[in-house]
């Protein structure tokens, strides 16, 4: 049995499968999110420990004799955190997490570093953890002096499972301090913020093992002791661990709060100024790109509480059959954007209502602006060097057929459903931690789920979808002009 724990900012997901990838039942553990100044985004570390206690004690309670035969753990978890330990590895301040926006100035300085991009291949967003680093030494200097180590939300995990500081190549791409390239860390990135590799974990591959399984814990749940701990990955590598998009040309895009169009690369095509993420992936010698939104289901969610009807509901009122598009677009800024844009200052609009534009019609624009979102990251990947040539829907948006044949016939591919199952990140972590434990081939272990069905571009609304697209471009930066 493999066991994979997936950190995310809602809460904790423990899988466990067993050595046929079967999934054999999964526990959960809630989180919340603080949130104590605008465009602050926080947790407790130690709240993360307790959401996965419950998790494993949900497992545990439900699979009493699967959970006693693990034999590996994986690890996943939410990006980018800041999680700020003293020299007895004492938490000294809340975690600032990946969707805090305080360090935009501090982000915007390292980024006028050219180091920065040379080095690590993307730009430094304020989401991104060395600007975080850089906010706590200007504004909380008596924190940052005790600082001895940093760590990623999973890394924390693990120091909690194993005692070990490590880290692996696929969440440490997204810190700003990684020389992605190389697959190490960057003394010089580290001493541009005032930082020492020494105050980083050690770096293995997602593959690989990193750490055991400390005896108090095994004991205390009821297996070995020295039971091997894998690298593991971050949260949208972790995903594709799951998916099987490990391979250079496998993509897949993920409806869910934020939205992702990923492509596996094997090898490392940076294009920092498209403002795509290219990062190592959890396998060695592989990387992978994401265009990444802000607000996908997210938008969706928001007009649900506008409108006092579900997103279900909403979604069902336009029926199976793809529609033209209205000549209403839906700007789905609500949080700024990442990809194509790099504005966190940027917020969502609405253009060409008229008195006929009732909530179809506006359900019709969200779900459509979302689709032309992912266009953009699509484009984007283009300039960085990757070509698609179909895509696997992922998320809990991707329920909504019509949203898929929207996407689909934005992007001009097709878009692939997998068969039902669970192959998501814990997935994708228990995969890892199985690997680790039994030296399996990791390509033949990162297999793709069977395809359900396939949506198809719409081919009798290509044009209609390619107008619309291009009045979607040209609204940002009119749209940019009178908010700035």
């Amino acid at each position: 049995m493999y066991l994979g724990l997936d950190l995310g900012t809602s809460g904790v997901k423990a899988l466990l499968i067993d050595a046929g990838q079967g999934v054999i039942g999964s526990g959960h553990g809630t989180l919340d999110v603080s949130r104590p100044h605008p465009g602050w985004s926080e947790q407790d570390p130690l709240h993360w420990i307790r959401a996965c206690e419950d998790a494993i004690a949900e497992l545990k309670a439900a699979h009493p004799g699967q959970f006693a035969a693990i034999e590996g753990i994986g690890l996943s978890g939410q990006m980018h955190g800041a999680t700020l330990l003293d020299a007895a590895d004492q938490v000294l301040r809340p975690c600032i997490l990946w969707n805090d926006t305080r360090s935009h100035v501090e982000a915007a300085a390292l980024d006028a570093d050219p180091r920065f991009r040379a080095l690590t291949g993307n730009i430094v967003f304020p989401g991104f953890t060395a600007p975080k680093l850089a906010w706590v030494k200007n504004n909380e200097p008596a924190v940052f002096a005790k600082v001895a180590k940093v760590l990623l939300p999973k890394d924390f995990l693990r120091l909690w499972l194993t005692g070990e500081h490590i880290s692996e190549m696929s969440d440490s791409a997204g810190t700003s301090w990684l020389d992605v390239g190389k697959r190490r860390w960057s003394s010089e990135l580290l001493a541009a913020t005032s930082l020492e590799e020494k105050q980083m974990p050690s770096l293995v591959e997602g593959t690989e093992k990193a750490g055991a399984l400390r005896a108090e814990l095994a004991s205390r749940w009821g297996i070995a002791a020295g039971t091997p701990v894998a690298g593991g990955a971050g949260d949208n590598a972790a995903s594709a661990c799951g998916m099987g998009t490990v391979g250079a040309g496998h993509a897949f895009v993920s409806l869910g709060t934020s939205g992702v169009l990923f492509a596996a690369n094997a090898a490392y095509l940076p294009n920092p100024a498209s403002a795509v993420h290219t990062f190592c992936h959890a396998l060695p010698n592989t990387w992978h790109q994401m265009g990444v939104i802000l607000s996908a289901t997210d938008s969706l969610n928001w007009l649900s509480e506008i409108t006092g009807k579900g997103a279900g509901e909403l979604t069902s009122e336009l029926g199976e059959t793809l529609k033209a598009p209205t000549g209403v677009s839906f700007l789905p800024y609500l949080s700024g954007e990442r990809t194509p844009h790099n504005d966190s200052a940027i917020r969502g609009s609405f253009t060409g209502l008229a008195h006929e534009s009732g909530r179809a019609v506006l359900t019709q624009a969200v779900l459509e602006g979302v689709a032309f979102a992912f266009r953009d990251s699509l484009e984007a990947l283009k300039t960085a060097g990757t070509t698609l040539t179909r895509v696997t829907a992922i998320g809990g948006g991707s329920r909504s057929r019509y949203w898929l044949k929207a996407i689909a016939t934005a992007l001009q591919l097709p878009v692939d459903i997998p068969a039902d199952g669970d192959f998501g990140a814990a997935f994708g972590a228990a995969r890892l931690g199985l690997i680790a434990a039994t030296g399996a081939d990791p390509l033949a272990v990162c297999s793709a789920p069977r395809t359900d069905a396939t949506i198809e571009p719409d081919a009798a609304l290509g044009g209609a979808f390619a107008d619309a697209y291009h009045r979607y471009r040209a609204l940002y930066p009119a749209i940019k002009a009178v908010t700035a």
